[in-house]
C-alpha cells in the first residue's frame, strides 16, 4: 500500500480556504480570469465548424453544382459581337469654325466618354437602328406569337408603333458599352441568339452612333449660322442707331472732333476747343517765359550807368564812337599844351567831341529804351494770352461735361462695332466649315460573326453555383451552430460549466475494435490520457478525502469506463483501491471487467445480508478490489439515502487508500445527487460533442443543490477535429513510448 502523497492532510486543510482540493492543483482562478479572453471567432472555431458541418457543406455544394449544370444545359446559347469606335474628344479640325462645341477640359474627358456610352445605350439611338435596318418589317426580336397579342380594334399604324416600341426596348436591353479607362476606344457589344444578327446589329449601332455625331455636328453648324445671322443684323441696327445718336448729340452741343497725329504714327481724336486750348496754353507758357526773361533783363540794367550796359559795351557802333572821341580828346590835350582854347583847331576838336558825346548818349538811351520796350511788349503779350487762356479754359470745362455723354455714346458705338466685327469673322469661319466633317468618331473595327456562344458558360455557372452553394452551406452551418449547444472544445468547458477541467480522453471508435486495443496498450493515447487524469487526482487528493463518486449527465458518456480505468491505474501505483458499482439500475462494472454476474454485491453488503469480504472480487489487480452489483433492487434511491451507506463509508474509509463509486447518470434520477452527499467529492464525466451545455449545467446544479461537492470535470470522447484542433497536435505527446518512432 502506497500512502505517499505530495500534499498531506494538514497541508490540504491549510491551503488558504480555496474550496476544493482540486483548486490547489489547478491555476488560481483570479489569475485565469486576469488572462486575456480568446477571440470570439478564432481559426480553431472556424476549422471546427467546417469539420463538423462537412457533410452539410458537401451535400449543398454538390446540389448547387448539379443545379448549375442543369441550368447550363437547358439554357439557350447566346452570341455576342463587338464593334469598336474611336472617339477624339478634342476633335481634328480642318478649317477654323469646326470647333463650334468647345470646352472639354482634360479632366472632363472621362465624363464625356461616359455620356457617349449612355447615348449608345439609350432608346433614341435604338430607334435610329430600328429605322435604318427596317427591323419592324423584318420582325426581328419579336416573339413568334406577336400577331396573337394584337388588341382588337388596333389600327395598322398603332400596331406598327407598338411593335417598333417593343423592338426598340429589346435593342436597348441587349446592347452594351463600357467607358474606356485607358483609351478613347468605345466597344459596342450586341447579344442575340442568332450570331449573324448579333454582328449585323453591332455594326448597325456603330454606324448609327457615328452618323448621329455627324448629324449633330451639321445641325450645330446650321444653328450657329442662323443664330449668327440674326445677331449680326441686330448688332448692325444697334450700331447705326448708336452712331446716329452720337453725331446728333455732338452737333447739338457744338462739339467739333478732329483727328490728330501722335508721335508713334497713330492717330487720335480731340475737339477743336481742346486743340485751341492746348495751342494757347503752349503759347502762354512761351510768352510767360519771354516776359520773365525781358523783365529780369530790364531790372538788371534799369539803374546802371549807360556806359556800363552790356549792350552798350558790346555795340560796335558805340565802341567806334567812343574810340573816335578818345582819339579826339587825345589830340585836344596835345594841342592845349601849346595853345589856348581859342585856337581854331582846338575849337573844332571841342565841337567834334561834343557831337560825339551827343551821339553816344543818344545811342545808349536808345539801347536802354529798347530793353524796356521788349519787357513791355512781352508783358502785354502774356496778359493777352492769359485772358485768351482763361476764356478757352471756361469753354473747355463746359465742353468736358458734354464730352462725358458723347464718350459714352461713342463707347457704345465702338463696342457694337467690335461685336459686329467678331460676329462677321465667326460667321465667315463657320460658313466655310459648315459642310466639313470634323471626324471626332471613327469606326476602327467591325463586328465579326461569332463562332461560339458566350453564354451559358459552363465554368462560370459552375463557379457561381459553387460560390452560392458554399455561401448557403455556410449560412446554414452557422445557423445550426447557433442552435447547437453541445460541448465541443476544451476552452469553453471551464468557462461555461464553472468547473475545473481535470483532464480529457480522446474519442476511440468502439465499432472498429479500437477501444480494446487502446486500453490494452500501456502507451496508447487513451491510457496516457487516463494516466494524466489519475496523476492530477493522485497528486492533489488528501488522504482524508479518499471517497469519490463518478457520474455523468446521461448514460453512455464513459463514466463507468473512466471509473474502471482509474481504479486499475491507482491500484497499479500501489494504492489499495475499492471500486464500487453504485449504478443500481444498469450496472456495468462487472461486464467491463469481464466478471461473472455475482449473486451478492453492493446492496447485500450495505443491507448487512453479506459481508464485504464475501462480496468483493479480487484478482483483477493486486491492490484492486471490486464490489459489483448482485441483484438489482427495486428501490435504489432509498438504499443510497439510507444511514447504512454513511456507516459503510465511514467503516471502510480507513481500510482503503481510495474508494471509487460508479453511480447512475444525474438527469431523471435521484441516485447520484443522493450519493453525492455521502462521498467526499464527485467527479463529473462529460462526453464531448454529445451532451448540450444546458443539460450538463442542470446536472451539476442538481448535484450541488443536493449538498454534494463537485470537484471537477473529465471531458470524455474528445474529438479534436470537431473542436477545430489537429488530432495529431492534440495527442501526439500521449504516444511517447517504446513503440513510438523517434522524431
Amino acid at each position: 500500500m502506497n500512502d505517499r502523497s505530495i500534499i498531506g492532510p494538514n497541508e490540504a486543510s491549510d491551503s488558504g480556504g480555496r474550496g476544493g482540493w482540486l483548486d490547489q492543483y489547478l491555476p488560481d482562478q483570479q489569475l485565469v480570469a486576469a488572462q486575456p479572453r480568446p477571440k470570439l471567432v478564432s481559426i480553431d472555431t472556424v476549422r471546427g465548424i467546417l469539420y463538423r458541418q462537412r457533410w452539410l457543406f458537401l451535400a449543398i455544394t454538390l446540389a448547387a453544382l448539379a443545379i448549375g449544370l442543369i441550368i447550363t444545359l437547358l439554357s439557350t446559347p447566346m452570341y455576342q459581337a463587338t464593334s469598336k469606335v474611336s472617339v477624339e474628344p478634342y476633335g481634328s479640325f480642318i478649317l477654323e469654325g469646326q470647333d463650334v462645341e468647345q470646352g472639354i477640359a482634360s479632366n472632363q474627358v472621362g465624363d464625356y466618354l461616359a455620356t457617349l456610352v449612355e447615348l449608345i445605350k439609350s432608346r433614341s439611338l435604338a430607334g435610329v437602328v430600328v429605322d435604318e435596318r427596317n427591323l419592324v418589317e423584318r420582325g426581328v426580336l419579336l416573339p413568334g406569337d406577336i400577331e396573337e397579342r394584337r388588341s382588337p380594334g388596333m389600327g395598322d399604324e398603332q400596331w406598327r408603333e407598338a411593335k417598333e416600341s417593343m423592338i426598340t426596348s429589346a435593342l436597348a436591353g441587349r446592347v452594351a458599352a463600357t467607358t474606356p479607362a485607358e483609351s478613347w476606344v468605345i466597344p459596342i457589344t450586341f447579344r442575340s441568339e442568332d450570331p449573324v444578327l448579333a454582328a449585323e446589329l453591332a455594326n448597325a449601332y456603330a454606324d448609327a452612333f457615328i452618323s448621329s455625331d455627324t448629324r449633330e455636328t451639321i445641325a450645330g453648324n446650321e444653328y450657329a449660322i442662323e443664330y449668327l445671322s440674326d445677331q449680326i443684323e441686330i448688332v448692325r441696327e444697334r450700331l447705326e442707331e448708336a452712331e446716329r445718336d452720337a453725331n446728333t448729340y455732338a452737333r447739338a452741343s457744338g462739339i467739333i472732333v478732329q483727328p490728330i497725329a501722335n508721335e508713334d504714327g497713330s492717330t487720335s481724336q480731340t475737339t477743336l476747343t481742346n486743340s485751341n486750348l492746348t495751342n494757347i496754353s503752349q503759347r502762354f507758357a512761351e510768352a510767360r517765359a519771354a516776359r520773365i526773361a525781358a523783365e529780369q533783363k530790364w531790372r538788371s540794367i534799369q539803374n546802371l550807368p549807360t556806359s556800363q550796359l552790356p549792350e552798350v559795351q558790346n555795340s560796335p557802333v558805340l565802341q567806334g564812337l567812343v574810340a573816335d572821341r578818345t582819339g579826339l580828346r587825345a589830340e585836344l590835350a596835345e594841342l592845349r599844351q601849346r595853345y589856348n582854347d581859342s585856337f581854331p583847331q582846338i575849337t573844332d576838336l571841342l565841337a567834334q567831341i561834343e557831337i560825339l558825346d551827343d551821339q553816344i548818349e543818344r545811342s545808349s538811351a536808345d539801347i536802354r529804351a529798347s530793353v524796356r520796350n521788349d519787357f513791355i511788349v512781352a508783358r502785354n503779350q502774356e496778359e493777352a494770352l492769359q485772358s485768351e487762356l482763361g476764356s478757352l479754359s471756361s469753354e473747355s470745362l463746359a465742353e468736358q461735361d458734354e464730352m462725358v455723354q458723347l464718350t459714352v455714346l461713342e463707347r457704345q458705338a465702338e463696342a457694337l462695332r467690335q461685336q459686329l466685327r467678331s460676329l462677321l469673322e465667326r460667321y465667315n469661319q463657320i460658313s466655310s466649315a459648315a459642310n466639313v466633317n470634323s471626324g471626332n468618331m471613327t469606326k476602327i473595327e467591325s463586328a465579326l460573326v461569332p463562332g461560339s456562344p458566350y453564354a451559358p458558360s459552363l465554368l462560370q455557372n459552375l463557379g457561381l453555383s459553387l460560390v452560392l452553394g458554399l455561401a448557403l452551406a455556410g449560412g446554414l452551418a452557422v445557423l445550426r451552430e447557433m442552435f447547437d449547444d453541445r460541448v465541443r472544445s476544451l476552452d469553453e468547458v471551464e468557462e461555461k460549466m464553472d468547473l475545473p477541467l481535470i483532464g480529457h480522453t480522446p474519442h476511440i471508435d468502439e465499432k472498429a475494435g479500437d477501444a480494446s486495443v487502446e486500453s490494452s496498450h500501456q502507451f496508447s493515447a487513451l491510457m496516457e490520457a487516463y494516466a494524466s487524469i489519475k496523476a492530477a487526482i493522485d497528486f492533489s487528493l488528501p488522504r482524508s478525502r479518499n471517497v469519490l463518486q463518478l457520474t455523468s449527465t446521461r448514460e453512455f458518456e464513459g463514466k463507468s469506463t473512466t471509473a474502471v480505468v482509474l481504479a486499475e491505474l491507482f491500484a497499479r501505483s500501489g494504492r489499495r483501491t475499492l471500486l464500487i458499482d453504485a449504478d443500481l439500475r444498469r450496472p456495468s462494472v462487472a461486464k467491463l471487467l469481464e466478471l461473472e454476474s455475482p449473486k451478492v454485491g453492493f446492496v447485500e453488503v450495505l443491507m448487512g445480508h453479506s459481508k464485504l469480504e464475501d462480496a468483493v472480487v479480487k484478482g483483477v489487480h493486486e491492490d484492486l478490489e471490486v464490489l459489483p452489483v448482485g441483484a438489482i433492487p427495486p428501490n435504489p434511491a432509498e438504499i443510497l439515502s439510507s444511514e447504512e451507506l454513511s456507516k459503510f463509508i465511514e467503516a471502510q474509509r480507513d481500510n482503503y487508500s481510495l474508494i471509487l463509486f460508479d453511480s447512475c447518470p444525474v438527469l431523471g434520477l435521484a441516485d447520484a445527487p443522493t450519493l453525492s452527499r455521502a462521498v467526499d467529492g464527485t467527479i463529473f464525466v462529460l462526453e464531448a460533442n454529445k451532451v448540450p451545455f444546458a443539460q450538463a449545467r442542470a446536472a451539476v446544479a442538481r448535484l450541488r443543490s443536493a449538498g454534494g461537492t463537485v470537484l471537477g470535470l473529465i471531458l470524455s470522447k474528445y474529438r479534436a477535429r470537431e473542436a477545430g484542433q489537429s488530432y495529431s497536435y492534440q495527442y501526439d505527446y500521449y504516444e511517447y513510448g517504446p513503440n513510438r518512432k523517434a522524431g
